[in-house]
């Protein structure tokens, strides 16, 4: 996240045509709105807090967020995400079949970010999102509990006694506790990294990937000079937006894999711990 006159507010749009609004009967799926509402996409009243997301016998769990329309969004106000999808043919309307439009901002719910997002010269250098090295966004990871009375500062770093050689680390914080992504409204009270934190942490661990739980993963008071620690090192890979909720602490299988955009500064990510 970043305030709204800062982030690169690149919109990714698969198609474009008018959406058909589509009805619950009559073979209308249950995630979109009824024939008689002017937009479609998901339906707000679906949209529930879920539990730990496991799979496979409980060795999978999920920690990417749904894109629901009640996530939280820079700039809105109180209103959220909205709807990203839109379904544009649709087989209860006569279509031969069902085709979904998405258009959304890349940095919404959970997400990674390129060093370009906030570096003008990375992004004209053509460090995107494309180029992320898939050998950090995937291997062991720990995820970590944070001192809930306290910012990620260069003390509550020091004081998580992180071992040399981790180089994933999820950083879980007040934000899972307060449901901060579970609430339509931007809360600037977040946790996240202040610059000494940020850089507490280049200086002095080998931690490559940092994922948080919430939309930033620096504090608003640090928003851009705790992003430009990180995104200036280019060995840094923030992932942003994580579901942590109910998630044990302790080490896993890390696995995290963004769109393959072209000139694109960040991508929704899907997440997975394997235990």
């Amino acid at each position: 996240m970043s305030g709204p006159p800062l982030m690169v507010m690149l919109l990714l749009t698969l198609t474009a045509v008018p959406c058909v609004p589509v009805a619950r009967g009559g073979g209308g799926h249950p995630g979109y709105a009824d024939a008689a509402a002017d937009t479609c996409g998901p339906d707000p009243a679906s949209a529930v807090e879920v539990g730990l997301e496991e799979y496979g016998g409980g060795r999978i769990v999920d920690i990417t967020h749904a894109y629901r329309p009640e996530l939280p969004f820079p700039g809105r106000g109180d209103d959220g995400l909205g709807a990203v999808t839109r379904l544009t043919e649709s087989m209860a309307n006569g279509s031969v079949n069902n085709v979904s439009e998405l258009r959304m901002v890349v940095h919404s719910g959970t997400h990674v970010d390129a060093p370009g997002h906030m570096v003008q010269e990375h992004f004209e250098a053509g460090r995107d999102v494309d180029k992320l090295d898939l050998d950090v966004l995937n291997g062991p990871a720990l995820l970590i509990d944070v001192p809930r009375d306290t910012n990620i500062t260069a003390q509550a770093m020091e004081s998580l006694n992180i071992p040399k050689g981790v180089r994933r680390v999820l950083f879980r914080t007040l934000n899972t506790d307060r449901k901060l992504m579970w609430t339509k409204a931007i809360d600037t009270s977040f946790v996240g990294f202040t610059v000494d934190g940020a850089q507490w942490l280049v200086d002095n661990t080998d931690i490559k990937l940092v994922g948080v739980d919430y939309l930033s993963f620096a504090a608003f008071d640090h928003l851009i000079p705790a992003h430009l620690v990180f995104l200036n090192s280019l060995d840094i890979i923030p992932i942003e937006g994580l579901k942590l909720d109910h998630v044990k602490a302790g080490i896993y299988m890390l696995h995290c894999l963004p769109l393959r955009l072209i000139g694109c500064d960040g991508s929704p990510i899907r997440c997975i711990l394997i235990k």
